[in-house]
């Protein structure tokens, strides 16, 4: 049980993110949740990591003084599991845009496949999406994409420890991948369609762990909201 004083002092809260929601939107209504439930004026909550609309999963939340250590568990290595869809690209690397352009598969096998993560663990080159929140001149990047602008993105580098295939159903190839921050795994899953002389985009995305903090260990809002109206 956590009083106010608990969460002005700083809690750091573990939440399963909803598919479809914004983490800015999770945030917010936690933070309101909160200050509902305490008559609280004001109370500072942040995240410790975006996760994209279209993916669910481990959201780290801190409240009051734990808002501090927030890039420290920014900083931490982060394991997502998801599907890649071979054969086919969007502009936005994942399902917020329609297909724009398909590629032969008849060529992919299985051992393709998984000879082809070895190309992808340790120091990798990567261009971030542009359809991401990444600020460029003051805008952000799916500003410029949405308005149809071209703009220069400039590749960063970001480590990939592990990249394994744990599953194949036709071209939905299922994996899990252990990343530093700052890694985007749609990036990923179109880098990894070209490697393959093909195209790939990603159909869903899960993160399972930051750190030593794992989803298993965390709640859903509604959760969180009930037990935070019989505090």
């Amino acid at each position: 049980m956590h009083n106010v004083d608990d969460y002005l002092s700083g809690q750091v809260l573990l939440i399963d993110k909803p598919l479809h929601w914004t983490s800015f939107q999770v945030v917010n209504k936690l933070r309101w949740e909160i200050r509902q439930a305490f008559k609280l004026k004001k109370i500072k909550v942040g995240h410790a990591g975006t996760l994209d609309p279209l993916a669910t999963g481990l959201l780290v939340i801190c409240t009051g003084k734990m808002t501090k250590e927030i890039d420290s568990f920014q900083a931490q290595t982060k394991e997502y599991t998801g599907t890649i869809v071979l054969g086919s690209t969007t502009p936005s690397f994942d399902l917020e845009t329609e297909i724009n352009e398909t590629f032969p598969t008849h060529h992919i096998t299985e051992a393709l496949i998984k000879e082809t993560t070895k190309q992808f663990i340790g120091e990798v080159q990567q261009f971030p999406p542009v359809f991401s929140a990444i600020k460029k001149d003051g805008k952000r990047l799916y500003e410029f994409a949405r308005a149809g602008e071209e703009v220069d993105i400039k590749p960063r580098t970001v480590n990939i420890s592990e990249f394994e295939i744990t599953a194949i159903n036709g071209l939905n190839v299922n994996f899990r991948v252990v990343c530093s921050k700052g890694t985007y795994i749609r990036s990923l899953a179109n880098d990894f369609g070209k490697a393959l002389q093909s195209g790939g985009h990603l159909s869903a995305l899960r993160r399972t762990k930051i750190g030593e903090f794992h989803v298993d260990d965390s709640v859903s809002i509604e959760t969180f909201i009930t037990k935070l109206s019989s505090e």
